[in-house]
């Protein structure tokens, strides 16, 4: 939204937007409502979908936050905290583009140098049926793309 926004200012410098260069701004003001309500949803259960995603993972595979190293269940958390946050902040802002740019992009190649990738594709796999429990088909319809996008840049 806010690229977007800061694209059609330089594209339409002196002069008024046309109306098909304006649609993106209506569909974002039509899907506010969601998207709002959908953040908020997320900011406030974020410890409890978090807590919900490492226990379906730890059922399916007890080694899951182990490595060479030791435990990293807190590193992940800590991780996983902040991953949701920018996707909710993505989803929020209707700024995909800006979280796979900056911070997955980032996270991936942390992921590969300690070789995590194998709980990133667990925790995508996992996560979107843990938030579905919390929001509704349409919030989820919004939210679940920007993990899937997560899912693709990390697992």
């Amino acid at each position: 939204m806010l690229t977007q926004l800061t694209r059609l200012s330089v594209e339409t410098d002196g002069r008024y937007a046309k109306l098909e260069e304006l649609q993106f701004l209506k569909d974002y003001l039509q899907s506010m409502d969601v998207r709002l309500s959908a953040y908020e949803k997320i900011r406030a259960a974020q410890e409890q979908i978090i807590l919900q995603v490492e226990v379906k993972m730890c059922d399916m595979d007890p080694s899951l936050f182990r490595s060479a190293a030791g435990d990293f269940t807190e590193i992940w958390r800590k991780d996983i905290g902040q991953l949701l946050r920018y996707a909710a902040a993505a989803l929020l802002f209707n700024e995909p583009d800006h979280l796979r740019e900056g911070l997955l992009l980032w996270h991936n190649t942390i992921a590969k140098s300690f070789k995590f990738e194998r709980t990133c594709n667990t925790t995508f796999r996992v996560m979107p049926e843990v938030i579905k429990e919390y929001l509704t088909p349409q919030e989820a319809a919004l939210f679940c793309p920007i993990l899937e996008l997560n899912h693709i840049l990390l697992g």
